[in-house]
């Protein structure tokens, strides 16, 4: 796959980053006290849509990758296991620090991003496969996550965004979340140009992990566009 600005990111390995956070300190804080709650918040196991895309018809042999909103490395494991170059990124200090030791235990190297997307250094147009999944990113005026997403993705390259059916069409709860604080793969869709192709954008069954947060969901909305240049 592609060599693009491959000598700006550093080899990966299973060790944690040094660089301190880049990122909102409020939303660290917010995702640090989620995850602080319980010893595992998330199954431990890959999303199924991102399985079923990549041992599917995708047509995209293991390359750079990068997982947008890692957690506890689930997903970047599966993906290293399976001969990916993986970059890793969270906002969660605690969900890195599981998610390393996790790659540790597995004998597997990622590279890990402590930042928020829009803020993280990435390396532009330089990424075979981002995979967004059910990320909780935040929408402003200028579209920058989704934006941020885009820029990623290499020519030839694909971004795979999965998300929650329905949770998207909900009025604001009373708890204070809004769907529409939050980007989805319709606003994602909506900044496509003729330098993409949409190859997949449905709902669909959900291959649900059994256990834990978001189980309860039974439906994706799973989005899969390439970049053609």
């Amino acid at each position: 796959m592609t060599d693009r600005n491959a000598s700006e990111v550093p080899a990966a390995d299973s060790s944690l980053p040094t660089g301190g956070y880049a990122g909102d300190p409020a939303v660290r804080a917010e995702w640090d006290d989620r995850y602080a709650e319980r010893t595992q918040l998330w199954s431990g196991r890959p999303n199924g849509a991102l399985v079923a895309e990549l041992t599917g018809a995708v047509g995209l042999p293991p390359g750079r990758v990068l997982d947008v909103g890692c957690g506890e490395g689930a997903d970047a494991i599966w993906l290293a296991r399976a001969g990916w170059d993986v970059t890793a990124l969270d906002v969660s200090g605690v969900a890195l620090e599981r998610a390393a030791g996790h790659a540790r235990e597995a004998g597997v190297a990622v590279r890990w991003i402590h930042a928020a997307l829009t803020e993280a250094p990435l390396p532009p147009a330089s990424f075979d496969l981002v995979s967004a999944q059910y990320p909780a990113l935040l929408r402003t005026p200028d579209a920058a996550a989704e934006r941020a997403l885009l820029a990623a993705v290499a020519p030839g390259g694909v971004l795979l965004f999965v998300h929650h059916a329905g949770v998207d069409t909900h009025q604001r709860h009373d708890s204070g979340f809004d769907p529409a604080d939050y980007v989805w793969p319709s606003t994602v869709t909506a900044l496509l140009d003729d330098a993409w192709e949409v190859e997949v954008d449905e709902q669909r069954p959900r291959v649900a992990p059994g256990a834990g947060a978001g189980a309860h969901h039974t439906d994706d909305l799973v989005l899969r566009v390439r970049r053609l240049r």
